[in-house]
């Protein structure tokens, strides 16, 4: 049982797994059946900065997975699991235990669980300010001084929220 397996079986529904290859996308990480093993402790995802193997069959598990890529290198061949539930740097970004892991199609952000209601407030209101700014583009408005949301459109976006909440 070496560091990613435990790490593995460690997990708990909603948890997700980051794991630090030193941003090695030549190091294979993870494969299909860890993969699947997280999948059935319940994992929210995996996050990566180094490769995965088996990537088709990872890709068709109901399992979110972030990698640099895929690479056919098995585990102990550039990385030998250490360490788990410390502070690490994944992707180049600091992740500590208890940091809440956000991704989508675009990539993955890392936010400290005392920045999450702030910034959840935060990206309710960006979200709401691009679905204005979208319908007005679509409608042939131009771009300038709508996006960003510039003064000359704050009372025409005021009145747009009012709308919107009714």
């Amino acid at each position: 049982m070496n560091a990613q397996k435990r790490a593995i079986e460690e997990l708990r529904p909603g948890h997700v797994l980051v794991m630090d290859a030193r941003r090695d996308a030549s190091a294979g990480t993870l494969g299909d059946t860890l993969a699947l093993r997280a999948m059935k402790r319940g994992a929210a995802g995996v996050v990566t900065d180094g490769a995965v193997r088996d990537s088709a069959t990872i890709t068709e598990l109901d399992l979110p997975v972030y990698a640099a890529g895929s690479h056919p290198s098995v585990l102990g061949r550039r990385h030998i699991p250490w360490d788990t539930g410390v502070p690490i740097a994944c992707g180049g970004a600091l992740v500590q235990p208890g940091d809440l892991i956000v991704g989508d199609a675009d990539g993955v952000v890392v936010v400290p669980p005392d920045l999450a209601a702030d910034l959840i407030a935060d990206c309710r209101e960006q979200e709401r300010q691009e679905r204005f700014i979208a319908e007005q583009v679509a409608v042939g408005e131009s771009v300038d001084g709508l996006y960003p949301l510039g003064p000359a459109w704050r009372d025409v976006y005021e009145n747009w929220c009012k709308g919107e909440t009714q």
